[in-house]
Formats: C-alpha cells, sequence, structure tokens
C-alpha cells in the first residue's frame, strides 16, 4: 500500500467537502450546509491567499486530507500555518495516512523561510487526536479559544 500526497484540485471539491462534513458529524454532532461548505472548498481551492487543501490517495482513491490557513504574527515576523478540515476516512485510519499527510506539510513549512510554525485547534475531548499530534511533536499552547459570529443568515443558523 503506498500513499501518495498531492495538492487538490477542484476535482477534488466534492469529496473535500464531504469528507469536511463528516469531520462536522464526527466532531459535532451535526451536518454542514451545503450551500456553504461546497462553494467555500471550492473558494479555497481557487485562492490559494485563502488556503491550500492536499489530499492522500491510495490505489487512486482520496482516503484524507488535510489543509492550511494563515495567521500572520507579527510577534515572529512570520507566517503561523493553521491545519484544517484534517479528516482520514475511517477505513484507512491508524495506517499511515495522517502521519503522511503531516509530514508533506511539515517538510514544506520548513522549506518556507516566512513560516514559522504550525498550530491546529483539536476538540477538547479528543484524547486519541491529541495523542497522535503529540506524537507528531506537536505541543499544547496556552492559549483557549474565544469568537464571536458576525454574520450568520437566518438560513445557516447554528452552523460552525
Amino acid at each position: 500500500m503506498t500513499i501518495k500526497i498531492r495538492d487538490a484540485t477542484l476535482d477534488d471539491a466534492d469529496v473535500i467537502a464531504d469528507y469536511n462534513n463528516r469531520l462536522c458529524e464526527e466532531t459535532e454532532g451535526r451536518s454542514l450546509n451545503p450551500k456553504r461548505i461546497g462553494p467555500g472548498v471550492v473558494a479555497m481551492l481557487e485562492d490559494r491567499g485563502k488556503g491550500r487543501y492536499w489530499v492522500a490517495e491510495i490505489d487512486g482513491r482520496v482516503v484524507g486530507q488535510i489543509a492550511i490557513t494563515y495567521e500572520w504574527s507579527d510577534w515572529r515576523n512570520g507566517m503561523m500555518w493553521y491545519l484544517q478540515s484534517v479528516y482520514v476516512h475511517p477505513d484507512q485510519r491508524r495506517a499511515g495516512v495522517y502521519s503522511a499527510l503531516h509530514q508533506h506539510v511539515e517538510s514544506l513549512a520548513r522549506s518556507e523561510p516566512q513560516v514559522v510554525g504550525i498550530r491546529l485547534y483539536v476538540e477538547k475531548d479528543n484524547a486519541r487526536a491529541q495523542r497522535t499530534y503529540a506524537n507528531l511533536g506537536m505541543t499544547k499552547t496556552g492559549y483557549e479559544m474565544m469568537q464571536i459570529i458576525v454574520q450568520e443568515p437566518s438560513d445557516l443558523a447554528g452552523e460552525p
């Protein structure tokens, strides 16, 4: 079994949107609105200024994905990459797919002089994911996340 990591393309938009929805169902117990997630995935695939997706393939089948978004750190005078939309199909978990995706992104980050770090958000009760990230060298920060949603159209109420 060979895991191939490649840049995602517009041809991958449907599977990425599906995997993002599965991720939300698994972690938050709800579905994403297709009026938002499909166009949101396409927007990022079309504009690398918003972020980038990579997919993992086995025998031509997309079995996992990872994305990054960006945050400029004035304190570090460099770019932080935030891992987003991390998903591995259930029948390929614990088979090295996420490790391959993570190592690919980390290698790219290390090759970019302006990138100073990689971060991600993880559900506070997802101990298995936290162990996986720790095994790949990630450490917990001292930060808690807080937010204010400033736009939430009525037809999309309750979405993340």
